[in-house]
Parts: structure tokens; sequence; C-alpha cells
């Protein structure tokens, strides 16, 4: 990986934006629900470090190896070859696999996010979409955040939807039960003069 300039000014302000939404709490429930599905380390020690998250996962061989545990219907291949091409792959089958999964392409992060550390926040965000689509999927190992939300289509009769165009919203405006009694805004105007020599 060729060194990446920090930069100055607007891109040096966004990097620091990025780096201070990462949340060392989410990341670790990311790496206690990754290591219970892979049944594998990541070797992450004690002081939470970012940067040692994102060694262990830049060749992406751990995340395929975890999809693939979710996934038992289809296996995704592992490159084992460590060229930057062949880890750049395996990040991008990962991003493929984990949206035939059901993960939003909107949750998922890019190849150069985790590649180049560029977006480490992106990463843990993504894991934890994944996490919540294993729950959705019926996944009965480890749980990672709340159950994504399922569709609720209602039905409603003629009836209802008739009655329903009868009311006017308060949003469409009303003043029922306006008024200004009580209202008192400085001094009242005098129309006679009352002051008497």
């Amino acid at each position: 990986m060729g060194s990446r300039p920090k930069g100055f000014g607007l891109s040096a302000e966004v990097a620091r934006k990025m780096d201070a939404k990462y949340d060392v709490e989410k990341a670790k429930e990311a790496v206690v629900w990754m290591e219970a599905v892979t049944g594998e380390s990541l070797g992450i020690t004690e002081p939470f470090d970012p940067a040692q998250l994102n060694n262990a996962l830049k060749n992406g061989q751990y995340l395929l190896r975890m999809i693939n545990k979710l996934k038992t219907d289809s296996q995704v291949k592992i490159n084992t070859k460590t060229t930057a091409f062949q880890e750049r792959e395996n990040i991008e089958n990962f991003a493929k696999a984990i949206e035939k999964y059901g993960v939003a392409r909107s949750d998922s992060f890019q190849v150069v996010d985790l590649y180049e550390a560029t977006n480490k926040w992106a990463v843990i965000s993504t894991i934890h979409a994944l996490g919540r689509c294993a729950q959705k999927a019926g996944f009965n190992g480890p749980v990672l955040g709340p159950k994504e939300s399922t569709v609720c289509h209602r039905e409603f009769t003629e009836e209802q939807l008739k009655a329903g165009q009868t009311v006017i919203g308060l949003q469409a405006g009303s003043n029922v039960g306006a008024s200004q009694a009580g209202m008192s805004m400085g001094k009242r105007r005098m129309v006679t003069d009352d002051k008497k020599d």
C-alpha cells in the first residue's frame, strides 16, 4: 500500500470528522460478534486500537470466512495470496456477498475504506448492518444490535378510506380554539388624553 498524504485544509478537516465518528464501544461489540460467529480470534489486544482491527481485516480473508459461516447455502471463494490485488478482490467479494445476503448497498463500506483505512467507521457500521441482517435472515448464532424491522402491510376497507377523507388533519391548518384572550403586548393605546391641567 502506498502512503496517502494526510491532506491540508478541507481534506484534513473531512478526515478529522470521519475519525471523530469512530465509536470504540461499537467496534468492540463488532469484534466480539465476529469472533463468536467465526470461532476465530482476531488477535485484538487492549487497549483497543482501530488500526489493529483494520490490519486484522485488511486482507479480507477473515471477512469472507465470516460470511461463509452466515451463508451456509453458498460459499464465497477466498484468495489466500497476499498480493494487493488478491486482498482487494477478497474485500470486494465480501461486499458483493453481503449485498446478496441482504445488507443494503448504502450500509456497505467501499474497498478503499478498509484497504487504505480511509473510513474505519464505515467498516464497523457495515459489520453492525450485517449483524442486523443475520438476525432477519434467521441466523441462530450470536446477535449484534437490534433486529431489523420488517414491512407491515395494512389493509383498509373502502368505508375506512372514505371516513379518513373527511378528517382535516392539523397539518392542513386549523384555528379551532385559537384566540387572543389574555394576550397583552405592552401598554394599551389610549384614544383620549387623560391628562388634566
